[in-house]
């Protein structure tokens, strides 16, 4: 059967730009899956020889990786939980009409203007423990980055900082296209408010959430400029995470070959996720 020209066209007009990204894209993913599959250490140039999965075997058989990979996957949950309660809460409190609603709006979106490394450098002037606000404030000499836990909190309050307003902005978006009938028709059929949140907001809702979440959860995964400004993956290594990791393999170890397994690996792990909650989201509409 014949696709429809409106479909044909549709495929002719996004052409241009997917081969565009494929002739970015293909190439560096290509020569990064073949270095995982190779012995390619810069520093030792006699490394170099074909592995084949012995990298992603050393690296999935690691300890000190499966850590890296547990604590990456309980900062994204956290972050990501608490980015979007706050930000659907930021965005709920802008969709409401009020005096100064455009400038306050306009200044939400200023940390998610500020370019991240500034924020972070910012962020660790601040946590500083004898010339920090932070601790001016509360009067104690806190190292809030010396110590696993509250350096880890320290790096969820930079990050949410600058993303909770991306999360608010979509999400405010996603409320704007909800028509207003229903909520009247809801309160003359004597919904509360909290029962109208529950039954019609959210629902509704569901497109901006899944985007916001998608995006969301595949940046916390692969977080690492904000923990490299703040911790640089201290103290210790309590806070590095598969970033950075890849980071360090590439750049510091000069390890192409264990790099690229850790990269791929995280490539496989984000089209999971994504592929994960489109295929739930899918899966909701056809119930809905």
């Amino acid at each position: 059967m014949a696709r429809p020209s409106s479909d044909r066209l549709g495929y002719l007009l996004v052409a241009p730009t997917v081969l565009i990204l494929l002739s970015i894209t293909a190439f560096p993913l290509a020569y990064n899956l073949w270095n995982s599959l190779r012995h390619v250490v810069l520093t030792d140039p006699s490394s170099a020889g074909f592995a084949g999965l012995e990298n992603y075997r050393a690296l999935l058989g690691d300890p000190q990786f499966a850590q890296v990979l547990a604590r990456t996957s309980l900062f994204t949950v956290v972050s990501v939980s608490v980015q979007m309660a706050v930000g659907l809460m930021v965005a709920l409190v802008l969709h409401r009409r009020f005096r100064g609603r455009g400038l306050v709006r306009a200044a939400v979106l200023i940390p998610w203007a500020v370019p991240t490394v500034v924020a972070a450098i910012s962020w660790k002037t601040m946590l500083d423990p004898q010339s920090g606000v932070l601790s001016f404030l509360f009067g104690v000499d806190t190292a809030w980055l010396a110590g696993e836990w509250t350096a880890w909190i320290a790096i969820a309050v930079a990050d949410g900082w600058k993303t909770v307003p991306f999360v608010a902005i979509i999400l405010l978006a996603g409320l704007q296209v909800i028509p207003g009938d229903i909520y009247e028709a809801a309160r003359v059929d004597g919904s509360g408010a909290w029962h109208a949140f529950w039954k019609l907001t959210l629902p509704l809702l569901k497109p901006a959430l899944m985007v916001a979440l998608i995006f969301r959860t595949l940046s916390a995964l692969l977080i690492f400029d904000v923990i490299f400004i703040l911790t640089g993956g201290g103290p210790g290594d309590t806070t590095e995470t598969l970033s950075y990791v890849t980071w360090r393999e590439f750049l510091v170890e000069s390890d192409f070959g264990g790099g690229g397994a850790v990269s791929v690996l995280m490539l496989v792990l984000s089209l999971v996720i994504a592929g994960a909650y489109t295929r739930l989201f899918r899966l909701d509409r056809r119930e809905g």
